[in-house]
């Protein structure tokens, strides 16, 4: 089973969490930030996709969304776990994204996991916990 967790981070929030998520997973989970990753998100049985949310809650426009937007014909059969920090807002960003996952065919784990702002000692565990959960599925 091959599986990776791919992530944009501006502050290091999201970076943290893909951090201890990737841990949850278990040995032989490959980590990337998005811009590193030089892999082909079709080779892979789980990705775990984390992104920060920005401006009007959608994930960040630069690196991330045109990535992901490449992926999504990929990710048709493929078991996908999403996760973000954000500052603001109610989680629109996440209720998109899930909504955008699920319509190119991937089998969601579930609503995804948001933190607000830096993950802390129980946040770290949540991250954990869900890398886990992930790892299951």
């Amino acid at each position: 089973m091959k599986q990776a967790v791919i992530y944009w981070s501006g502050t290091g929030n999201t970076q943290e969490m893909a951090t201890a998520i990737a841990e949850g997973m278990g040995e032989g989970t490959e980590l990337y930030s998005v811009d590193a990753f030089t892999g082909n998100v079709a080779d892979y049985d789980k990705l775990a996709f984390g992104c920060s949310a920005m401006g009007d809650e959608v994930l960040e426009e630069g690196e991330f969304e045109p990535f992901f937007a490449a992926a999504e014909g990929s990710l048709s059969g493929k078991k996908v776990a999403l996760f973000g920090s954000y500052g603001w807002g109610d989680g629109q960003w996440m209720r998109d994204w899930k909504e955008r996952t699920e319509k190119a065919g991937a089998k969601l784990m579930d609503d995804g996991l948001m933190i607000n702002g830096a993950p802390d000692a129980e946040g770290k565990e949540q991250c954990k916990t869900f890398g886990a959960n992930f790892a299951a599925f």
